[in-house]
């Protein structure tokens, strides 16, 4: 934990120059409207806290809007602007900054959207989700405003919320506190914790877009199996799927994927196909339906329980290529990486790899336009020649456009009309 005292200078120390140079037009910018604005929210926590950040948050005491189009002409950027909540985002060479009208937010029910009107900085940092996140640094004079002992708090190492209806206003801050917790390796305060049990029937307001997305934050953590622990252990990971378990099998599967993917992070829907892997196929659309899963992840997640459906005969040892080829065709890249991430037969591992690595890339060398040159009309025949050409290749019988020539020909000679196409 770094002085609070000395924020300027760790803003120079500890911010890349791209990122101090943002800062200093965007002061310019507000300087010129008479407008005051401040750095405020996960940055500042994460400069107190020593950790590189590059989620730039301002908040502007005045017309965010008007602030944000001025800034957008300096740095030749796209913005974009969001007047119900009194924000805008400008983006540029890519950079992404968030400007925000100074507010205050009022809850027509728990769980609603809140109703949003300009105010002063002590006001929208009364809104926040928590004090450690309830920081803001004037950017003209360079002064810490911590009204809520945010930087105390920070020493502590303690996540607390602002006040008792905290979680009923907003319930997807049961999530962001247990992801803020694991992420930075704080304690849940004791208050905090016993309204977070309290309310954990408050998720039941929040529509499943939200909290999708919550779950998605999670995910891209970068040890997002912590956080689905300390969920699980809270009755919180049950709210998605009573089924779901964040156990050791589930942390050691999300260890595999890092080493699976290397260098690169594993993507979200990888980490969601293991989270929901071992659910049956009733669960996981259950699942689906309750997340509001978009097109690609309910994809992924279903033909993760075609794979599991058919894992008894892709565990067969001496499975031709063509097999494997048929076994898997048209299956998710993610559900099958998941799969060889979830088993432990070397079998299973070898075959789906088999597949991904090369039997999916092969192709025939004759198109349809081909064999219907060659005499054969377009249908369901064509089809099975087709298809007898691709395991012909697969399998190894054939290697070259000359052969597929040769298998064409002999079918058209086969007197018997049995389909069959073989090679010698």
């Amino acid at each position: 934990m770094k002085k609070s005292d000395n924020i300027s200078e760790l803003i120079k120390s500890q911010l890349p120059a791209e990122m101090q140079e943002i800062l200093s037009i965007a002061g310019q910018v507000a300087g010129e409207q008479q407008h005051k604005l401040y750095m405020v929210g996960g940055i500042v926590r994460d400069l107190l806290l020593g950790r590189s950040s590059l989620d730039l948050d301002l908040v502007v005491e005045g017309d965010a809007i008007e602030i944000s189009r001025h800034f957008a002409e300096k740095v030749k950027g796209k913005v974009t602007f969001h007047t119900r909540f009194l924000t805008a985002t400008v983006k540029w060479e890519g950079w992404s900054v968030d400007f925000a009208t100074a507010r205050s937010e009022t809850y027509s029910k728990p769980g609603a959207l809140p109703a949003v009107e300009a105010g002063d900085i002590i006001t929208d940092l009364s809104r926040r989700d928590f004090t450690i996140n309830s920081l803001a640094v004037d950017i003209s004079s360079g002064e810490l405003l911590d009204p809520y002992n945010g930087s105390e708090d920070i020493q502590k190492r303690i996540v607390r919320v602002l006040h008792e209806k905290s979680f009923i206003d907003d319930a997807t801050r049961i999530w962001r506190a247990i992801r803020y917790e694991q992420r930075l390796d704080f304690t849940l305060e004791p208050d905090t914790l016993r309204l977070l049990k309290r309310d954990i029937n408050m998720l039941n307001t929040i529509g499943r877009d939200r909290i999708r997305h919550e779950l998605e934050l999670v995910l891209k953590e970068e040890f997002p199996e912590k956080a689905i622990r300390r969920a699980g252990n809270l009755g919180v990971l049950e709210k998605l799927h009573p089924s779901l378990q964040g156990d050791n099998w589930l942390t050691e599967k999300f260890m595999k994927a890092r080493g699976v993917v290397s260098p690169n992070s594993p993507s979200t829907e990888l980490y969601l196909t293991l989270l929901a892997y071992r659910l049956n196929k009733d669960e996981t659309e259950e699942c689906i339906s309750r997340l509001g899963l978009r097109k690609l992840q309910t994809r992924t997640l279903r033909d993760a329980c075609l794979v599991k459906s058919r894992i008894n005969k892709i565990s067969e040892s001496g499975l031709k290529p063509g097999e494997i080829y048929n076994l898997l065709h048209g299956l998710s890249h993610t559900a099958l990486v998941a799969a060889t991430i979830a088993t432990d037969s070397s079998i299973i591992i070898k075959n789906i790899n088999l597949y991904l690595d090369k039997l999916r890339n092969v192709r025939t060398a004759l198109s349809g336009k081909d064999l219907e040159e060659m005499g054969i009309k377009p249908g369901p025949r064509m089809k099975e020649i087709l298809q007898k050409l691709l395991e012909a290749r697969l399998d190894g019988q054939v290697t070259d456009r000359q052969g597929e020539i040769e298998m064409v020909e002999k079918k058209k000679n086969n007197k018997t009309g049995s389909g069959e196409i073989t090679c010698h």
